[in-house]
């Protein structure tokens, strides 16, 4: 399957007063067309600035420091201002953790969805009206004629997030980067959301980037998951198989700290220490200080990335073939 997104050794950095910061660290990955591939890890680990590259928003003091973004074939990280804004929301769409942020409170729920038609779309008023119509009742919002009316604060959070769903559909983009769009909802609006997504990707056959730090959702939604891990991508590879049998530490840690019905009673399993700071980056492989796995080449030498299974695994662990034991649930 040819790729529809291709990161190429992606590096950004944050300009500092007397450094330069490294907090994308030659990270590469593809994503095909229909694919939802997911990236997970925690907070600060480069999830999100990473998407915010691909979208072309990184704002200073970070930079793209190295590294291409290609996308249908043609290299987009060197775009114009102009260039890029024709291409985003036409051709690659966001949905964001907060949809008050991504809706202009000034402006009508229908008003909105139109303008953003008419500026990328070939179609007049008329037919741009009944097109937010049409999307407002496929992602489930109820009375849609009525709620094109409406201004962002007189919906709940679920269907805000439902209107930002329909925004980043409503111009047929072949890609949309999903950045935590469930973290702020209850969790059975969570639910009916992700499935809201999948459905219209599955029926449009767009591409997605899930990034989240939710485990739960990448076993529900991804086709692929990419660890992240301080800027880093330590492992990927088919979700049902990470699931099964992740190779990498880190990621058998966050699989383990996942609360089951089958643990009853103890302590929830957690990793030690904390992620290195960017302004702080240690030797070797980053995961090393939190490693209970850890090697004498793991401090001096960073891994390259090994195939493991069906997946890529940056763990020396992995170089033969033979991951790290789980921890034990």
């Amino acid at each position: 399957m040819s790729a529809l997104l291709e990161v190429e050794n992606l590096r950004v950095e944050i300009a500092a007063r007397a450094r330069r910061l490294v907090a994308i660290d030659d990270v590469s990955f593809s994503i095909p067309e229909g694919e939802v591939l997911g990236v997970v890890g925690e907070s600060g680990a480069g999830k999100s600035v990473t998407g915010t590259a691909i979208l072309g928003l990184l704002e200073r003091p970070a930079y793209q420091a190295g590294g291409r973004i290609v996308f249908r074939g043609n290299r987009i990280d060197n775009l114009d201002g102009e260039a890029m804004r024709a291409l985003r929301g036409r051709e690659i769409a966001a949905v964001f953790q907060d949809p008050l942020t991504s809706l202009d409170p000034l402006m009508t729920i229908g008003a909105q969805l139109v303008e953003t038609m008419l500026t990328h779309l070939p179609i007049d008023r008329q037919e741009a009206w009944t097109r937010a119509h049409r999307l407002l009742a496929e992602v489930g919002i109820p009375a849609p004629r009525e709620r094109l009316q409406s201004y962002p604060h007189e919906l709940s959070g679920g269907m805000r997030q439902r209107v930002v769903l329909a925004l980043a559909f409503c111009c047929e983009p072949k890609l949309i980067i999903a950045d935590e769009p469930t973290t702020a909802l209850d969790v059975s609006i969570q639910a009916q959301v992700l499935d809201l997504l999948k459905r219209m990707c599955r029926e449009r056959g767009t591409a997605v980037m899930l990034v989240t730090h939710d485990m739960g959702v990448i076993a529900e939604a991804a086709d692929r998951v990419a660890v992240m891990y301080a800027g880093r991508l330590v492992e990927i590879g088919p979700t049902s198989e990470i699931l099964r049998a992740a190779a990498h530490p880190y990621t058998q840690g966050l699989m383990a700290s996942i609360p089951t019905m089958r643990r009853r009673g103890g302590d929830l399993l957690q990793i030690p220490g904390s992620m290195p700071r960017p302004d702080a980056p240690v030797p070797g492989c980053a995961f090393h200080p939190r490693c209970s796995h850890v090697m004498d080449r793991c401090r001096s030498e960073r891994p390259s990335s090994f195939v493991s299974g069906a997946s890529l695994a940056a763990c020396w662990l992995a170089e033969h073939g033979a991951p790290a034991a789980r921890p034990r649930p």
